[in-house]
């Protein structure tokens, strides 16, 4: 598995995290060791959990894996977040400097640990003025409770507006945005990745199988059953689904993915997360999974090298629809009246 900076800093990562969300909930503690154990076993040591994944269980799980392999603690770079309720209260929600330090101390209990490498805000806070959110994490930095921080969820201004502001007071600054992103959403494009490069900020992709849509297990018209996070829950997210399922463009991406699929005689997953992990800004992808067996497959991600017209292929069934101002062809018409000498 290739290592890659974790974002602007000098701490190193593997091109594949491991998403803990299923643990304590779609994964019961033993596979959740299991998958640990064996994502550790394949050079992976960056691992991405947070409060609220099953209610504080996931932080716990990972906790009382490093307590029974305490030499694993300096291995691996741990990363958590922080925004959400957890047990109720008026101030436990958001990114303030109470609710954050309740939190981030909460944190530290579960997984049995003195620092956090990677602490991230789980979403953006509209009520909190951002300076207080960024001198709290300025303070939690230089106090050594956590190494670096970063966001989650952040528009591209909301990202540069923190980073700016960092700049400006001297803080430190961010490392990493995780944003939902694959083949199949691609609008962080836009905006999102090209602020993520201007700020030098590192991208830790979620969801880059696109809820199992770039999996090779959905067929068209053909609700999911059986062995899939929809098929075992159907009422999680059929409406969903059947959007997805009436857009062209997912079908015109999935054949796409299958054909290349054949043609390198790997798994679609593993297609997916080749390309994903090899975009611009991607600093890793984070992968989950709730079987050892899911792991393995998209694990072999690492070992698969896309050819340039393979990708060529891949980006353009998956291009982002343009949609409207200033993104749209009323944008196109403007900047080319714009070089005529127009307005």
């Amino acid at each position: 598995m290739d290592l890659r900076n974790l974002g602007n800093s000098g701490t190193i990562v593997s091109e594949f995290a491991l998403g803990t969300m299923t643990f304590g909930a779609e994964a019961d503690e033993q596979t959740s060791h299991a998958i640990l154990e064996r994502y550790l076993d394949a050079g992976g040591n960056f691992i991405d959990t947070a409060d609220v994944y099953t209610s504080g269980a996931s932080e716990s799980i990972i906790g009382r894996w490093l307590s029974r392999n305490p030499g694993s603690r300096d291995g691996v770079v741990i990363a958590t977040k922080g925004r959400f309720p957890m047990g109720g209260g008026p101030n436990d929600l958001g990114l303030s400097r109470t609710h954050l330090r309740t939190a981030l101390d909460a944190s530290l209990r579960r997984l049995g640990v003195d620092h956090i490498d990677l602490y991230q805000m789980h979403a953006w806070d509209a009520l909190t003025p951002i300076e207080e959110t960024l001198r709290f994490l300025d303070d939690a930095v230089a106090s050594g409770k956590i190494s670096y921080y970063g966001f989650s969820n952040y528009l591209g201004w909301q990202l540069t507006k923190a980073v700016q502001v960092a700049r400006a007071n001297g803080w430190a600054p961010p490392v990493t945005l995780q944003p939902q992103y694959s083949l199949i959403v691609r609008g962080i494009e836009h905006e999102v990745v090209p602020a993520a490069l201007d700020a030098s900020v590192g991208l830790l992709p979620w969801s880059p199988l696109a809820g199992g849509w770039l999996s090779g297990k959905y067929r068209r018209d053909e609700p999911p059953t059986g062995a899939t996070r929809l098929g075992e829950n159907p009422t999680r997210g059929m409406e969903a689904w059947e959007a997805r399922n009436a857009d062209p463009r997912t079908w015109e991406i999935i054949d796409a993915v299958d054909a290349v699929a054949r043609e390198t005689g790997v798994s679609a997953s593993q297609v997916s997360l080749a390309w994903l992990s090899d975009r611009p800004a991607v600093t890793s992808v984070i992968l989950g999974a709730r079987t050892v067996e899911q792991l393995e497959d998209n694990l072999g991600a690492a070992d698969l090298e896309l050819t340039g017209e393979q990708r060529a292929r891949l980006d353009e069934a998956s291009a982002p629809h343009a949609g409207i101002y200033p993104y749209g062809e009323q944008a196109i018409q403007q900047r080319h009246r714009k070089r005529e000498g127009g307005r």
